[in-house]
């Protein structure tokens, strides 16, 4: 009943990436480091409310080796009515927003092991 295409997610997460400037540049192109985001949507019923937990789990990675995993997951509650239009899509945004809000808070935390010279080590 609720539609969130994968191009839509996708197109949201690098829009988000670029805007708050984690990183010097996004790109969905091979780099040296690679973000990958895997988002899991669970939609639960307590007290009366939908509530709408966002889960993302991302993988910071140089070539195929793995540096660094993250996990973060946020709850939003929704209306007392499951409705497809705003009352589904803004909770989900907003758990969305905190998340990777959350992500990018821990990424940025970790910045010495993603930057050269700081950690990592030049090839």
């Amino acid at each position: 009943m609720l539609e969130w295409p994968d191009s839509d997610l996708s197109q949201g997460l690098i829009r988000y990436v670029q805007q708050r400037n984690t990183f010097s540049s996004v790109s969905t192109n091979p780099a040296d480091l690679t973000l990958r985001i895997t988002t899991k949507l669970a939609l639960t019923s307590r007290q009366g409310r939908y509530h709408y937990r966002i889960r993302l789990q991302a993988e910071m990675s140089e070539t195929a080796q793995l540096i660094k995993a993250y996990l973060v997951e946020h709850v939003a509650a929704g209306s007392s009515v499951r409705w497809v239009t705003a009352s589904d899509h803004d909770p989900i945004e907003a758990a969305l927003q905190l998340a990777l809000d959350d992500l990018l808070a821990q990424i940025e935390a970790d910045r010495s092991l993603y930057v050269l010279g700081q950690g990592r080590a030049a090839q």
